[in-house]
């Protein structure tokens, strides 16, 4: 399992949270967004989900990944 975090910009309430974590568990990885760094922890399985996945997952539910 890698572990990385993304910085995060747009999120700033309990949805935020809600719609990142559910698209990421979705496609099989693992997130915990913290709110108060605008980031979020993510850990996943190099072999079975790539980066990209990951950032269009977050951005497809309206969220810029820097």
């Amino acid at each position: 399992m890698k572990n990385i975090t993304l910085k995060v910009q747009g999120m700033s309430c309990q949805h935020c949270v809600n719609s990142i974590e559910g698209a990421l568990k979705e496609i099989g990885v693992t997130g915990k967004v913290d709110l108060q760094n605008d980031s979020v922890d993510v850990s996943f399985n190099e072999s079975e989900v790539t980066m990209d996945q990951i950032k269009e997952a977050i951005e497809e539910q309206g969220y810029d990944v820097l």
